[in-house]
């Protein structure tokens, strides 16, 4: 099975910018896309964008034009740049993949006005 560890969260003042990694291990070769999620307090799990093993990208439209989801190999690391960060960008940010495997522990991001 694939396991799923994000990190890069932090805090940060609005308009600024962080960098989230998704490292992957486990059964890689099976990966084909990978997503990334977000979830506020109170509030449901938001798909935000995602890569696939051929390159191919998409955004919600709460995100695109702000972040970027990158990576030099699917199968190993995957990347969210988020750039002119607002306040109610702030929660735990998570990865997965498809189909959806157990959900990690997630990166928590905290933007303050």
């Amino acid at each position: 099975q694939v396991q799923l560890v994000e990190s890069g969260g932090g805090l940060v003042q609005a308009g600024g910018s962080l960098r989230l990694s998704c490292a992957a291990s486990g059964s890689i070769f099976s990966i084909k896309t990978i997503s990334w999620y977000r979830q506020a307090p109170g509030k449901q799990r938001e798909w935000l964008a995602r890569i696939s093993s051929g390159g191919s990208t998409a955004y919600a439209d709460s995100v695109k034009g702000r972040f970027t989801i990158s990576t030099r190999n699917i199968r190993t690391t995957v990347y969210l740049q988020m750039n002119s960060l607002k306040p109610e960008d702030t929660a735990v940010y998570y990865c997965n993949t498809s189909p959806v495997v157990p959900w990690g522990q997630g990166t928590q991001v905290t933007v303050s006005s």
